[in-house]
C-alpha cells in the first residue's frame, strides 16, 4: 500500500442512492400486478361513466392507501376469485388513485378498500372491507339484483357527529 494514497470507497459517490420509498400515488405493487394479469380496465371520475356504461354489471376495485391498511392488498387477492364465482359476468374495474376520493364523495362509502356495483353505470350497491367468502356469497346475489339507484346518504361514524344544538 502507498502511504497517504485514497483508500477507494467499497460504494461509489458518484451514484445517486436508488430511492427505496414507495410510490404513494400508484397502485400497490400487488395490485398493479394483478391489474396487469387480467387486464382489468383503470377507470377514473372522468371515465367511470363511459366504461360502466357499456357493461351490464360491474365491479369496481377502490383499494386505498395500500401502504397503510393491509385490507387494501387483501381485497385485491379476493377481486379476481369473485370474478371467477360471478363466471365473468361482471366487469372488473379498478380505480385509479388519483379517482378514489372523488368516487367515495360520488357513491358515499366510508371506507376503503371498497367494492362498488354497477349495473350500466348505475349505482347498486358498495361493500367496504373485507369480508368471510360466505358472506360474499351472500351479499353479492342480493346487491347485483337490486334496481339501481342513488347512493345512500353519507352518515357520520357513531361518536364524530356534535350533540343537537352545539356546532
Amino acid at each position: 500500500m502507498i502511504p497517504n494514497a485514497p483508500v477507494p470507497s467499497p460504494v461509489p459517490t458518484d451514484v445517486a442512492p436508488a430511492s427505496t420509498a414507495p410510490d404513494r400515488t400508484a397502485h400497490s405493487p400487488l395490485l398493479a400486478s394483478l391489474i396487469a394479469r387480467h387486464g382489468y380496465a383503470l377507470v377514473d371520475a372522468e371515465t367511470l361513466d363511459a366504461v360502466a356504461g357499456v357493461h351490464p354489471l360491474s365491479m369496481v376495485l377502490l383499494a386505498g392507501d395500500w401502504w397503510r391498511l393491509a385490507e387494501s392488498d387483501d381485497l385485491a387477492v379476493i377481486v379476481p376469485e369473485l370474478d371467477k364465482a360471478l363466471d365473468g359476468q361482471v366487469a372488473v374495474l379498478v380505480a385509479t388513485r388519483e379517482a378514489e376520493r372523488a368516487l367515495q364523495r360520488r357513491f358515499r362509502f366510508t371506507s376503503f378498500p371498497a367494492l362498488v356495483f354497477l349495473r350500466e353505470g348505475a349505482y347498486l350497491g358498495a361493500m367496504e372491507g373485507v369480508r368471510d367468502w360466505a358472506d360474499y356469497l351472500v351479499e353479492l346475489p342480493e346487491i347485483l339484483c337490486r334496481e339501481p339507484e342513488a347512493p345512500p346518504p353519507f352518515r357520520m361514524p357513531a361518536g364524530c357527529a356534535t350533540p343537537a344544538g352545539e356546532a
